[in-house]
């Protein structure tokens, strides 16, 4: 997408978000929706790789049924199990993900974020759709450990840019994407590569979209066992990280946790008074 014209960007952001209803849109239809022609929407089919709209609208509808009988087979795969039994599956193939994660990280690639988040002036973090609950923990932490740190979640193009503004040779952007993705991290990681900041990614797949933008990759297993995505393993990444950065700001970290504590009581105090 990042390389896609302004009108095949707004194709694919609309396949994307509905696929379930492109997947049986005639041309014509796609194009009144979002305000391009029909002509357009077929050259989009053909900058892609197809023949032609008749066979990429084909390769989408397969893509819908795939995805269906991905809901069939959470029937089939744990209709029959005990409640012990779902847990145990679900939790084993967690434990999977995860020890996947400990044998694919590559030391050297995790030490390269850590420093870049350390040296960084600013560090931006982003992570949209599933992938927002790990962004904000990440956040919380660096926040902790006295790191100047922006946090991006919203979808919004124009609120995404607005956050990046600013961002500059000196900063550093931690995008992380794990299904379902979104195209606006792609862009994110984009402007932050043209503006010569470092890029880390956290993702799945060494061919992720985001990757290509990304001075530093770190890969997290999130293989399913079904349609719900396991987050499992990439929020253990994401906590190793955290805890690293703690250890190496220290006392950071000890001074931010005596002042929380003393708002704490403060606080505690303030209410027992009102009570009172």
């Amino acid at each position: 997408m990042p390389h896609m014209s302004k009108s095949h960007r707004k194709i694919a952001q609309y396949v994307l978000e509905h696929y379930d209803e492109a997947a049986f849109d005639t041309a014509a239809k796609i194009g009144k929706r979002i305000g391009a022609s029909e002509s357009t929407v077929v050259r989009f089919a053909v900058a892609i790789g197809y023949d032609g709209y008749p066979e990429y609208q084909k390769a989408l509808g397969d893509a819908l049924r795939t995805r269906l009988s991905g809901v069939k087979k959470l029937d089939e795969q744990f209709r029959d199990n005990t409640q012990a039994e779902l847990i145990r599956r679900v939790m084993t193939n967690d434990i999977n993900n995860i020890q996947k994660t400990i044998e694919n990280i590559a030391p050297t690639e995790f030490e390269k974020a850590i420093n870049m988040i350390l040296d960084a002036e600013r560090v931006y973090v982003v992570g949209l759709r599933g992938s927002k609950i790990l962004a904000e923990v990440l956040h919380h932490y660096l926040k902790i450990a006295c790191i100047n740190c922006d946090l991006i979640f919203s979808d919004s193009a124009e609120e995404i840019c607005s956050h990046l503004l600013g961002i500059r040779e000196n900063d550093c952007l931690v995008g992380i994407s794990f299904p379902p993705y979104s195209d606006k991290t792609v862009k994110a990681m984009e402007i932050a590569c043209d503006r010569k900041s470092d890029v880390i990614s956290i993702t799945d797949d060494e061919k992720s979209a985001i990757n290509m933008y990304s001075t530093c990759v770190l890969l997290a297993k999130s293989d399913a066992m079904s349609v719900v995505n396991s987050i499992v393993a990439p929020m253990s990444l994401v906590n190793a990280l955290a805890v690293s950065v703690c250890v190496k700001r220290h006392e950071e970290v000890g001074n931010s946790m005596s002042e929380i504590n003393a708002m704490l009581e403060s606080y505690k105090d303030s209410t027992d008074a009102e009570e009172l």
